[in-house]
């Protein structure tokens, strides 16, 4: 197994300290993991689409723009 040195921020270091039963190698693992996983959907799902970069940033607009319609409507 390969050793991976990483730097967090003094404040987070001590909140982490806080949790001495905490394994933070693993939540480090896992969270590498799951990122990984992420990447690797996203990078088969672009390879399959037929979508331009310049058709999902219109999309992803669309998107925001109904959703903040939805929440704007929930709140009246």
């Amino acid at each position: 197994m390969t050793t991976l040195t990483l730097a967090v921020p003094d404040e987070m270091k001590k909140k982490m300290d806080s949790f001495p039963e905490m394994n933070w190698s693993e939540v480090a693992r896992q969270a590498f993991r799951q990122k990984i996983e992420d990447m690797e959907f996203l990078r088969k799902f672009k390879e399959k689409s037929r979508l331009t970069e310049i058709d999902a940033l219109e999309l992803g607009k669309d998107a925001s723009r109904e959703v903040g319609n939805r929440l704007r409507k929930m709140v009246k």
